[in-house]
């Protein structure tokens, strides 16, 4: 073997294609003390990449909260979150992006997406046992718009349903800013026992290195770089950097994967997402403080004379690298070959940090792992911010200026067809949901849903939120309400909040005013997590989320949330459950028009602030309706968001087919009524309450001093306000069930 790196010095010129600084190349030049070949940019290129290294935004990712009792792995210590759940298990969980690539290729791109986030779980001895995902875009009046909705379903709907793991919960917004650049975040969750688990580290010196799973294609080259600039007219050239997936493969990955760990014969493990074995190659040195040797030309190819650095930087999915104890290769080999995966032994572990490539037997690469990776030697950066312009415009609202509608019913009708609020079951049906249903502790509709633990009697609690709208009106305020509103829904469904996942979504870092967004919703993150003691565990931060035509998507720090229910028997679902119940609001009432679709849809206002929001009533209020659940007190839970109380009224008569009766005028006097029944103000709860419990009911209210209101009753059949007649339900059904495949179809 030689001792010195083949190939031609690069260039800055060629840096600056690759998406490098040229105060970023000049520091490369310092690392290496001479100037690095074309391979090794490529190397440093994408792991310097915004998406590798979160150069712009580790600094401000450093303030959330990361430490908590049920913890057993902080932010950026494995690829994924991981919590005590009990009973010697754990939870692994995280969110992650996958825009960029769905822009321009839909199915593609989202269908990958689900698979890397669900190797992110079982890499660390986990099995994936739900899929959540949060989707935003653009108008549904455009083509464009439609043709991003149906590729990113079917490709979430085909490679989970082959995968095997349920989607059981998810959300998904319409707004023109998501026109060019959809958001496609993608959640797993899995469990593991305490010991089972697996470390992305390399470590004993001699011990054997080895590539599992799909062959390596030209798939996904750049990936990492392409994800970390603006979607542009030229993007659509760059589709081979959307990479293909293969459920089927990964099943069988998933399987060997799980039966190896059993083995005890790996060391660490690490799936190959952004930047390939590039990435899986010098993060596991980084960790484990050695170095590697590698072999390119022993990497299983599925294209003929491919370069190094394609073979470094492929994204072909379903792989895995492993480090196995020295002397047990054929145990675990013999595990491979049972699932008919290809397999081959690529190099072994060194002493030092270097990782050094070779391609028949040249060294084509030779570079410091912990110069690479984030938390090493990769850039940091404190990005210029300024107030966005537009808050001018927000700071003139005037409710009082905006008028009170004459007929509530067609408002209403308006409203519960918009497609931010009705059903999405044209989506929802396209998942399945029901694989491994013994997982699943219920069938009736719930704010979270409820996972079971199997060999207990408690459950999983998960959900996926953010109001982008109220973000961007108030990013420190909108991000505190996604944390709050995430925590809301695993309280209504009998949960406690264990901890967060994130996938920051936002325009351009450059852009003073996006960079100000982002800082600002890292602090209102910040506030909300440390109240309800949800610490971050990890996530993913999507930066260049726009375009010169439609500027930057609103910022859409979008929150995955974990909760436990300690007993099944306790969890509440949002549905009423018999005519005659007395429905009450729990949290302060009132008439908040702000950030609310009934705004945008009814007034075409575009600028407003964020509803109104109190932290530590919020935090409370959730507490006593926690208690409530414990007490068996409350037959149903729903919390109030997009569409108000009307909205929430409907979601919960619904499901067992009930109609409703309440009286708003004479009990919320002075206020307006389109902002009682259409407004989104934050910190409410809708329940019902069986008669002959209203008296124990109210005197636990009382008792918490959380403000409460009695709205009405559940009814048979219609819906009534203010004892107008609203109509049947089952008009309301029909609208709320069918308002948006009647779009897409129409379309």
């Amino acid at each position: 073997m030689v001792s010195e790196v083949i190939g031609t010095p690069a260039t800055i010129k060629q840096a600056e294609q690759l998406g490098l600084l040229p105060e970023e190349f000049e520091k490369v030049i310092s690392i290496l003390k001479r100037t690095p070949n074309f391979t090794e940019l490529s190397i440093f290129s994408v792991m310097w990449s915004e998406h590798c290294s979160y150069k712009n935004s580790i600094s401000w990712l450093k303030k959330l909260p990361r430490k908590g009792k049920n913890l057993l792995a902080e932010a950026g210590e494995e690829n994924a979150g991981l919590m005590d759940i009990g009973d010697g298990l754990a939870c692994a969980f995280k969110v992650e992006s996958h825009n960029h690539p769905s822009a321009i290729e839909p199915y593609q791109g989202a269908a990958t997406g689900v698979g890397g986030i669900h190797r992110d779980i079982f890499t660390m001895g986990a099995r994936p046992v739900a899929s959540l995902n949060s989707l935003r875009f653009g108008n549904l009046e455009s083509e464009h718009s439609r043709w991003h909705l149906r590729g990113v379903v079917k490709g979430i709907g085909d490679y989970g349903n082959s995968f095997g793991v349920p989607t059981v919960a998810g959300e998904i917004y319409f707004n023109d800013c998501y026109n060019i650049n959809p958001l496609v975040n993608a959640m797993s969750v899995g469990i593991v026992e305490h010991g089972r688990t697996v470390s992305a580290i390399s470590e004993g010196v001699g011990n054997p290195i080895y590539i599992v799973g799909s062959l390596t294609g030209k798939d996904g080259i750049h990936g990492a770089t392409f994800a970390s600039v603006e979607i542009t007219e030229d993007s659509a050239e760059k589709l081979p950097s959307v990479q293909v997936g293969d459920p089927f493969q990964e099943k069988k990955l998933l399987e060997a994967t799980m039966e190896a760990i059993a083995t005890g014969a790996l060391v660490g493990m690490q799936d190959m997402g952004a930047a390939g074995i590039t990435c899986s190659t010098t993060e596991m040195s980084a960790k484990g403080k050695h170095g590697m040797i590698i072999h390119l030309e022993q990497v299983p190819l599925r294209q003929e004379n491919m370069q190094p650095f394609e073979i470094l930087l492929s994204e072909s999915q379903e792989r895995m690298l492993m480090v196995i104890k020295k002397g047990r290769e054929k145990e675990l080999e013999t595990i491979f070959e049972k699932w008919d995966l290809s397999y081959s032994n690529i190099g072994a572990v060194t002493k030092g940090d270097r990782c050094k490539y070779f391609m028949h037997d040249e060294l084509v690469a030779d570079v410091p792992a912990d110069d690479l990776v984030l938390g090493g030697g990769a850039p940091v950066y404190q990005r210029e911010m300024k107030e966005p312009s537009y808050l001018a415009e927000i700071k003139k609202f005037d409710s009082t200026k905006i008028p009170q509608p004459e007929i509530f019913v067609e408002v209403a009708e308006k409203l519960v067809a918009n497609p931010n609020i009705a059903s999405k079951r044209w989506v929802t049906q396209q998942y399945d949901s029901m694989v491994q249903i013994g997982n699943m502790v219920t069938n009736s509709p719930a704010d979270a849903a409820l996972i079971r633990i199997k060999g207990t009697n408690r459950a999983l609690a998960l959900t996926i939120d953010c109001n982008s709208s109220y973000v961007f009106a108030d990013p420190q305020k909108g991000c505190a309400i996604a944390v709050a509103e995430a925590a809301r829904n695993i309280t209504c469904a009998g949960g406690r909040p264990l901890g967060v996942t994130n996938c920051l979504n936002f325009g351009n870092p450059y852009n003073k005013e996006v960079f100000w967004q982002f800082a600002n919703s890292i602090m209102g993150m910040k506030d909300a997590c440390e109240k309800f003691e949800t610490p971050v565990t990890g996530g993913n931060v999507s930066f260049y989320n726009q375009s010169s035509d439609e500027g930057p998507v609103f910022p859409t720090p979008v929150i995955g949330m974990l909760g436990l229910v300690d007993d099944v028997s306790k969890r509440m679902s949002l549905d009423f459950k018999n005519a005659g119940d007395l429905i009450y609001m729990i949290g302060e009432a009132s008439d908040d028009i702000a950030s609310s679709e009934y705004l945008k849809t009814i007034h075409n206002v575009k600028y407003s602030p964020a509803p109104y929001f109190n932290l530590d009533e919020e935090y409370k209020m959730q507490k006593s309706v926690y208690q409530l659940i414990q007490e068996s007190l409350i037959q149903s839970a729903h919390d109030l968001s997009e569409g108000g109380l009307f909205i929430t009224l409907l979601e919960s008569s619904m499901p067992r087919n009930f109609g409703f009766s309440i009286q708003l005028k004479d009990k919320f006097l002075g206020m307006r009524l389109d902002g009682l029944l259409f407004g989104e103000a934050q910190g409410r709860v809708i329940v019902s309450v069986k008669p002959e419990d209203k008296n124990a009911f109210e005197n636990a209210i009382l008792k918490s001093g959380v403000a409460f209101s009695f709205l009405g009753l559940v009814a048979n059949s219609s819906v009534e306000v203010d004892s107008e007649n609203f109509g049947s339900k089952d008009k309301w059904k029909n609208i709320y069930d069918n308002a948006l495949e009647s779009i897409i179809s129409a379309g």
